[in-house]
């Protein structure tokens, strides 16, 4: 049985492109080249790598990257941007849940809920950062967004999502969060890169920073940085805060 998020990315590749939460991609990488201060020799790896945004942004400005997704629709438009740009990224077909790398990479990124969070259950997602951290060499770093189960707290995702909302995004209603299991359930509507209305019954799994500091530290991770995640300009001075709908966490292996 398909599930949702491969209905969803199976032809929406240059759709979303468009969608208003792409639009930080130059900002974020400044932020990663920070973080590894600017080492060209830093082999990366972008888990969830959608259209390729962060990973071309990233070769573009001279690192080795590997980008890896689940959807051969969102692949295709990453190789066509990357080869129309003159850059050479080494694109793959994999599931982030059981990925083959050990010990290859510098750096693992996973940005905009790529793959983590979006699997149908804990240990699914458990997977994907089990699989990153087992692609990391010792001393890597991991860089990762994610939802931020503070903010359901106190805030309506459902009017979170309708402000958020700009003409021919994908629209999101019938929202429920379930605070048994941190998950929001809704209805998502939007249209195919081929003009076909579609409409798909989705969950996603929110996490609070005490789970993501255990999840981690079972994995060997160390100097683990959780802060807010803003759009464009992620920076370790925001303090996560119950406003911030995702979170941004800098780990080291």
């Amino acid at each position: 049985m398909t599930k949702w998020y491969e209905e969803l990315f199976k032809d929406y590749a240059e759709k979303y492109d468009q969608e208003s939460f792409t639009r930080g991609t130059v900002g974020e990488c400044d932020f990663i080249e920070k973080e590894i201060g600017g080492d060209k020799a830093t082999r990366i790896l972008d888990i969830g790598c959608g259209t390729g945004r962060h990973a071309i942004e990233l070769a573009r400005r001279g690192y080795d990257v590997v980008g890896v997704d689940l959807s051969e629709s969102q692949l295709r438009r990453a190789r066509d941007k990357a080869a129309a740009a003159g850059l050479c990224v080494d694109f793959r077909n994999c599931d982030a849940r059981d990925l083959p790398f050990v010990a290859e990479f510098d750096l693992a990124i996973m940005l905009c809920e790529g793959a983590f969070p979006l699997m149908e259950t804990d240990e699914m997602n458990y997977a994907i950062l089990r699989g990153a951290a087992r692609a990391l060499k010792p001393g890597g770093k991991f860089i990762f967004t994610t939802l931020n189960g503070l903010f359901p707290l106190f805030h309506s995702v459902k009017e979170f999502l309708a402000a958020e909302k700009k003409e021919g995004n994908a629209e999101y209603k019938d929202n429920s969060f379930n605070l048994m299991t941190f998950r929001d359930h809704n209805l998502t509507t939007f249209v195919d890169d081929h003009g076909n209305k579609k409409e798909l019954s989705c969950n996603e799994r929110y996490y609070v920073p005490s789970e993501i500091t255990w999840l981690l530290k079972s994995l060997d991770f160390r100097d683990i940085g959780i802060f807010g995640a803003r759009q464009g300009a992620f920076s370790r001075g925001d303090k996560l805060a119950t406003e911030d709908f995702e979170m941004l966490v800098v780990a080291v292996k």
